[in-house]
């Protein structure tokens, strides 16, 4: 007998029953889907400037804002603070207080406006500042929509902007996450940031683990302060900020994953069962790690293609993204360079049919085995998280273990294994006629920002109530004191009041104490990444130079001012003691002072300061100066994102060399290094 099999579905016949029964065909949908929301991440200077972009962006067609605030206001200092010098209104808007908040959202109707905020260790505080600049615009809390990042963890494993210790830190993001699901209910108090994650390194599955293990974390905090009958609430707010790389097959199997494992956890472990709920929303900036100050023009043709990752496949599109602009290698990107970005986002949503079909993935052999392998290798590092006692604990294991993985990254580009157009293969290019001109295709903040933002805030402080102003800190400490109260009533107050940035943080740290986080260097292995014929001969030139001195060349790797963005630095660090240097590396935030006392104490032969948010025209030649004062007479480089007309002002400074984005090869400028010691101490260079 003849085996039967059903006969598969016809194309054909699918077309002929939806036109007999006047039904759209399977494979389009009704009517196109609507566009994600767009967004630009801005911000600069002054809030009034600030503002005026805002405005701009919306009327090319944005239609949401994502703010970007300035370091000393992510790390809760006023523009006047020592920790401050140099930083205010460069990588973006400095929010000191109400007032400040009030005449950044001046013209827009936050009733309507759908605002992301890109915050976290002072998440609490630039929320009760926009509930109360919506009060003054008539708009009760319980209508505002938007984001907060508050995502405290992924700072102290990527990003640097944490202000306080971990445990108090995930107090005050639980506190808001509890305040937010009834108060204000259409806002997505925490945003976990898988985004900065992959910028320090993360292969997919780290990115995949660390953020779901974070988001666990939050939500078992929440738990906690929370009424149980609340946590499906709780669940549904919780959104995610990702990246997508290059590899944009891969980066979409990635959602996939994270959308399969996240609905898997609202199950089982928060017993969440209705639908909505559980589903995985998500907004994105695509990668900035793989920009390229080298060839800057090619960042365009990845920007696209790192776009389609997160909106080809209708399951597990965004729901808001973000682009960079094509010179964020290079510095500050101009209001030209990011409507480039949108309109990108804008054709890819109006002039392509990309919106108008079901899943296109759905059935994919491919797409399910990706998804497969990356569910899988993410459960099996979510347990070993979980091992470590949760992703608060384990905080200084991911943190080794990104730095390892951006080690083995920089190793790839340095042999040529993983190829970056531009960088480190077909370099031979004409020149950018984008990066031309006397800007060299950048925006530079106006070196008068910083003062006119510590004159406001003197003017601020004489006209505010201040026996009012007192009262609101008293009560925030108070507040910070009792575990079992919620602080985010008493930090609406201090906004009311008119406390500013740093007095708000200030009281939190009275009551919190400091933190510095660990580094991952002293951890990282020194495995088989460490080897090869060149890295021998450069250990053999260390030891030679160290023998000549009577004792191993040491190193001072410093990050001044508050530029949490410490990758590079790690890096370089790692790289310094992999080739037989001894290294002090002490992380992130150091002051002139730190950096000046940790050279004489020290003993060290060299200094490698470390800036990328652009504040190394104010800071360097001051430490330089110090460093002179100080009696230390040591080379000093530098490395980060700097725009070459500022070079040669940093070299007549007293600088050594400067390095930048384009500078991929670590070995090469640790042997830089090695041949700068040996020269400042009469050492003969090595016989070629």
């Amino acid at each position: 007998m003849l085996a039967t099999y059903p006969m598969p579905p016809s194309p054909y016949l699918a077309q002929v029953r939806s036109e007999v029964m006047n039904e759209p065909p399977v494979h389009r949908l009704p009517e196109p889907d609507r566009a994600w929301m767009m967004r630009t991440y801005a911000g600069h200077s002054t809030a009034k400037k600030s503002n005026a972009l805002y405005r701009s962006n919306l009327a090319k067609g944005q239609t949401g804002l994502s703010v970007a605030f300035d370091l000393p206001t992510q790390t809760g200092y006023d523009a006047d603070h020592e920790l401050a010098r140099g930083e205010v209104g460069k990588v973006g808007v400095p929010i000191g207080h109400r007032g400040a908040m009030a005449e950044l959202m001046d013209g827009i109707p936050l009733d309507t406006m759908n605002t992301s905020m890109t915050i976290n260790a002072t998440a609490a505080w630039l929320l009760a500042l926009y509930i109360v600049t919506a009060e003054q615009q008539g708009v009760d809390q319980a209508v505002l929509q938007g984001t907060t990042q508050n995502d405290i963890i992924k700072e102290f494993l990527a990003r640097g902007t944490y202000a306080f210790p971990p445990g108090p830190s995930m107090r005050l993001t639980a506190d808001m996450v509890a305040y937010a699901v009834t108060e204000v209910p259409r806002w997505n108090p925490i945003n976990i940031c898988s985004y900065h994650l992959q910028e320090a390194g993360a292969t997919p599955v780290q990115e995949i683990a660390y953020a779901l293990g974070n988001a666990i974390a939050v939500l078992d905090a929440v738990r906690e302060r929370v009424d149980e009958a609340l946590m499906g609430k709780v669940f549904s707010r919780i959104s995610f900020f990702v990246n997508a790389g290059v590899r944009f097959v891969e980066e979409h199997a990635k959602l996939r994953a994270m959308s399969q494992l996240w609905e898997e956890i609202g199950r089982e472990r928060y017993r969440v069962r209705d639908p909505k709920q559980l589903r995985f929303r998500y907004g994105v900036q695509v990668n900035s790690l793989g920009l390229t100050e080298s060839q800057p023009e090619n960042n365009v043709q990845r920007i696209v293609l790192e776009a389609l990752g997160v909106t080809l496949g209708r399951n597990a599109r965004a729901r808001a993204i973000q682009l960079p602009a094509w010179n964020e290698a290079l510095g500050l990107p101009r209001p030209w360079d990011q409507q480039w970005s949108l309109r990108i986002q804008q054709i890819l949503a109006f002039e392509t049919d990309l919106l108008e079909y079901p899943d296109i993935f759905e059935g994919s052999t491919v797409m399910e085995g990706l998804v497969a392998e990356l569910a899988g290798g993410a459960r099996a590092e979510m347990a070993v998280v979980e091992e470590h006692g949760g992703a608060v604990e384990a905080v200084p294991y991911m943190k080794a273990a990104l730095v390892d993985s951006h080690r083995e990254r920089i190793r790839r580009i340095e042999a040529g294994e993983l190829i970056v157009v531009g960088h480190n293969k077909y370099r031979e290019t004409e020149p950018s006629p984008l990066a031309e001109g006397e800007d060299g295709g950048i925006m530079t903040v106006d070196p008068g920002t910083e003062a006119e933002a510590q004159a406001a805030l003197t003017q601020w402080r004489a006209e505010r109530d201040q026996a009012a102003v007192d009262a609101a800190l008293d009560e925030l400490r108070a507040a910070a004191a009792d575990d079992s109260v919620n602080i985010m009533p008493a930090t609406i107050a201090a906004a009311h009041a008119g406390v500013t940035t740093g007095e708000w943080a200030q009281a939190l740290r009275d009551s919190f104490g400091d933190y510095r986080a660990p580094t991952g260097v002293g951890e990282a292995s020194a495995g088989p990444v460490a080897t090869g014929a060149e890295l021998e001969e450069l250990r053999d030139e260390v030891a030679r130079v160290g023998d000549a001195l009577g004792r191993r060349i040491k190193i001072l790797v410093g990050k001044p001012g508050l530029d949490g963005h410490s990758n590079g630095a790690e890096q370089i660090a790692v790289r310094a003691r992999d080739v037989g240097m001894e290294v002090v590396y002490e992380g992130i935030r150091l002051t002139p002072s730190q950096i000046v006392t940790s050279a004489l104490q020290e003993g060290v032969h060299v200094i490698g300061l470390s800036i990328l948010s652009g504040s190394h025209r104010e800071l360097v030649p001051g430490i330089v100066e110090d460093l002179r004062e100080a009696g230390v007479d040591v080379p000093v480089i530098v490395g980060g994102i700097i725009p070459e007309v500022d070079v040669a002002p940093l070299k007549a400074a007293g600088i050594a060399a400067v390095y930048t984005p384009k500078d991929f090869d670590l070995t090469q400028i640790m042997r830089d290094v090695v041949a700068l010691v040996a020269e400042r101490n009469g050492i003969a260079a090595a016989q070629s």
